[in-house]
């Protein structure tokens, strides 16, 4: 089983990834309305399945980037 140190370094990462998928989500939707209806013939919808799933993975992908390397920086006991 593992420790509680292992258990709260994972509930850490996950709370970290939610995070980050969340900013992704708040930075993907500035001026999304504006992104979407960028032609007056009909709406962008590349807006929604690609710069969408982008902007959340990227979101991730920082988070857990900056918290793998603040965990290398921390000494270890």
């Amino acid at each position: 089983m593992p420790g509680m140190g292992q258990r709260t370094q994972a509930a850490a990462g996950c709370l970290t990834a939610g995070i980050g998928a969340g900013a992704g989500l708040a930075v993907w939707s500035v001026d999304v309305r504006k992104r979407l209806w960028r032609f007056e013939a009909a709406p962008d919808w590349s807006v929604l399945y690609a710069e969408l799933p982008l902007a959340i993975l990227g979101g991730v992908a920082a988070a857990l980037a900056s918290w793998a390397l603040l965990r290398r920086l921390r000494p270890r006991r």
